[in-house]
């Protein structure tokens, strides 16, 4: 199964948006599935349902700095690198949605900045982009790693 229909099916499951794209990467990140989902907990509804950046942008970044991030503050060709990557996913995932921020891309849904989590319903998953959206952020993070180890 591919990592886009992966993070798709465990948001179905109840995961938020971050976490389910952060957990459908647990054979290329190692982290095992409790260690994802706590780190990524966080960040689901645009941080805690404050409708900031989406939380699967923020859960591929996750991916992305786990295989491809760096660690020595001192390396700043590294932080670049790195950071450039980030403003690609940023980019495309941008062009594929219109945005990347959470209230932006649920607008017109009824989604409220700061509200407690809702009911997975039927009619949820109706009104929402976010299955979709853990989907294409996963995607397009799965385009980026394949597009660097064909460099590397």
């Amino acid at each position: 199964m591919d990592h886009g229909t992966r993070a798709e099916e465990l948001f179905r499951q109840g995961y938020n948006c971050s976490q389910s794209v952060l957990l459908a990467f647990g054979d290329v990140t190692g982290l095992d599935e409790k260690t994802a989902a706590m780190l990524s907990s966080s960040f689901g509804g645009g941080l805690g349902r404050m409708r900031e950046v989406c939380g699967a942008v923020s859960g591929a970044c996750m991916v992305l700095g786990l295989t491809k991030g760096y660690a020595d503050p001192d390396d700043r060709q590294a932080k670049t690198d790195h950071y450039h990557l980030i403003q690609e996913f940023a980019r495309r995932f941008r062009e594929k949605n219109g945005s990347i921020i959470c209230r932006e891309l649920l607008r017109g849904c009824g989604a409220k900045e700061g509200s407690d989590p809702e009911a997975r319903t039927a009619e949820y998953y109706r009104k929402r982009p976010c299955p979709e959206l853990c989907r294409t952020a996963a995607q397009i993070a799965d385009e980026i790693l394949n597009e660097i180890t064909t460099e590397e």
